[in-house]
């Protein structure tokens, strides 16, 4: 009893040893990995944290550059909440995104889904749909902006062309306020498809095989392998893209400065214009602030809401 006692306490002692040299690896690790991400979070905190920080103090004043400012406490907010013009570019600003994700989705899915299914014989057309996205969006906005042209513009003749338009009438694309937030959405669904499209086909190559090959032989069709396999086995990829989208969208500026300034009556006009025009136009930089930070919080709990919905990774559903 005394030796199998003796036996045991030998081993547990050279157990320790053991056990604390893996902990001061794994420490020594951990240090090493914070140290490889040290630089990036110098970054971070230079080129994202001080401006978030200079942005929240700016917003707790009032007056512009040039006037002087004065110490408003949270009196940029009241304004920014009750505005009447605010309230309509969020609005207009979250109905430009559900005319631009929607269709970017289900377009980006059908050619990655395309793509997937062509395999190496779709290399040319890849590449040639993926050509959007080396051009810049003041380069698309001019682009566009000439092709929804009411007199010279492309669409019109084009439409003209087909037997659409007839004689000297055409569509005012960009001068009609009850469509111009969807020629303007045009642009962006353009340029932004093609990285959707990149998205979801890498994460449809990544998907294993067997489980298709599994479901085939329980005799699964392609619709269903595709809503019961692919759709849940991308929902991480979808959501993803779904977000950085969403962001994208809501702060859209470039193409629509370019194409319409806001107009025509602010029916273009978005956030991103909103706030542009209170800093620049007016020079109320506390006001353009505070439009700033609501914004960015609105969207920061609008990604957390679609990543927890949407985001499920896991299993085939049954």
């Amino acid at each position: 009893m005394v030796a199998i006692e003796t036996d045991q306490s030998t081993l547990v002692s050279a157990r320790l040893p053991v056990a604390r040299g893996r902990r001061r690896r794994q420490l020594q690790d951990r240090q090493y990995a914070l140290l490889l991400m040290l630089p990036a979070a110098v970054v971070l905190a230079v080129l994202v944290g001080w401006p978030l920080v200079e942005l929240v103090k700016d917003s707790l004043y009032s007056g512009g550059l040039l006037t002087g400012q004065h110490f408003a406490g949270l009196s940029n907010y009241k304004a920014a909440l009750t505005s009447g013009e605010v309230q309509a570019s969020a609005g207009r600003t979250g109905l430009y995104a559900l005319i631009v994700l929607p269709v970017e989705l289900i377009v980006g899915f059908a050619m990655a889904l395309l793509f997937k299914t062509l395999g190496d014989r779709a290399r040319v057309l890849r590449t040639v749909f993926i050509y959007p996205l080396l051009i810049a969006p003041l380069v698309a906005g001019l682009l566009w902006q000439y092709m929804l042209a009411a007199n010279y513009g492309i669409l019109n003749q084009l439409l003209a062309s087909i037997g659409i338009l007839h004689g000297d009438n055409s569509i005012l694309w960009l001068g009609d306020p009850t469509i111009a937030l969807l020629a303007v959405a045009i642009p962006d669904i353009w340029l932004t498809t093609s990285f959707v499209t990149l998205v979801l086909f890498a994460g449809l190559q990544a998907l294993p095989a067997d489980v298709y090959e599994a479901a085939k032989i329980d005799g699964a069709g392609p619709w269903q392998a595709f809503l019961r396999i692919t759709v849940p086995l991308l929902r991480p990829v979808i959501a993803v893209v779904l977000v950085i989208r969403l962001v994208d969208a809501m702060s859209a500026f470039a193409v629509i400065l370019i194409e319409t300034q806001g107009g025509p009556q602010q029916a273009s006009t978005t956030m991103g214009l909103e706030i542009y025009n209170t800093f620049i136009t007016y020079g109320n930089t506390g006001l353009a602030a505070a439009i700033s930070v609501l914004f960015m919080a609105a969207m920061m709990i609008i990604a957390f809401i679609a990543l927890k919905t949407i985001w499920r990774p896991g299993g085939v559903t049954r």
